[in-house]
């Protein structure tokens, strides 16, 4: 039989299980369909029409995006989210990689508890900590001083913190099954510790480093609970922030709420849709590994 021509019977089952992730995917998707047209329509046409494709004569304007951005500092509060988002990815990805290399290929006394503590560490949530943490903050002199930069590191801190368990976690299982190997030969090379880390471990688990690195970002990015928290003033907003005082200073102007969700969440959107193979690459390759 050619191979070419032979398919495989499609399967009862299988035509289910096709429609309903169809339906499930059609619900997720079309929300932010939804507000993408209507943040081109005028915001007296919304509520009469909300689901046609907005055309020049049917209501179509810019006007919601330049209102936004006239009333609103968008750069300052995305300048605001990546130096936080940033520097907390960068200091995730260091810190737990240590971290996971620490505890997968070196054995000292103490080692089960510092796992336990690890894996306690994601039980906890953010607000059964915020407090203590904002005191203490406040007692180094770093939050509600009005220093902009202050306030950025006592958003970053916490953020670090509250990552890291998660991500040592999720890289432990893949340094887990790199080849020993490969180290044993770079110490034979006269390689130290820190150069075996970055010139075996990391590009080795490149995948698994892309997922924690996109997933910090992604919680840093979209934090609303920490930053409303710690940031007060108007120059200390992020986009999340940003997005919160709109829908409150907005009210029934869906229009411009519209445009601003989109300014807001389809960047980011972007991103995670860009990269979804190394999130999926790095979140299964320690399983199938080994």
């Amino acid at each position: 039989m050619n191979r070419l021509t032979s398919r495989r019977p499609l399967r009862p089952w299988l035509i289910v299980t096709y429609l309903v992730l169809a339906l499930w995917a059609l619900t997720t998707v079309y929300p932010f369909v939804w507000v993408i047209l209507n943040s081109f329509r005028e915001k007296g046409l919304i509520r009469r029409d909300s689901f046609s494709i907005p055309t020049a004569a049917n209501g179509f304007t810019l006007d919601n995006y330049r209102l936004a951005t006239e009333r609103f500092h968008f750069g300052s509060a995305y300048l605001n989210s990546l130096l936080i988002s940033l520097s907390v990815t960068a200091v995730v990805v260091v810190l737990s990689g240590l971290a996971a290399y620490g505890l997968v290929r070196y054995r000292f006394r103490g080692r089960g508890l510092l796992y336990s503590l690890i894996m306690a560490g994601m039980m906890f949530p953010v607000f059964s900590t915020i407090i203590p943490v904002f005191r203490m903050e406040a007692a180094w002199g770093i939050a509600s001083t009005g220093n902009r930069w202050l306030s950025l590191v006592a958003v970053i801190l916490p953020q670090i913190a509250g990552n890291l368990c998660f991500a040592t976690i999720v890289l432990m299982g893949f340094i887990q099954s790199v080849p020993i190997e490969l180290e044993e030969s770079a110490y034979l090379d006269g390689c130290n510790v820190f150069q075996v880390f970055f010139h075996i471990i990391v590009p080795a688990a490149r995948s698994s480093f892309a997922t924690v690195a996109i997933f910090s970002f992604l919680w840093s990015y979209n934090d609303l609970f920490t930053q409303n928290f710690f940031l007060r003033f108007p120059q200390e907003k992020t986009i999340t922030l940003l997005l919160n005082e709109i829908s409150s200073q907005a009210g029934v102007n869906y229009g411009l709420m519209a445009a601003s969700v989109v300014l807001i969440v389809v960047p980011v959107l972007l991103v995670y849709v860009l990269l979804q193979k190394n999130i999926i690459k790095g979140l299964t390759a320690g399983a199938i590994k080994g």
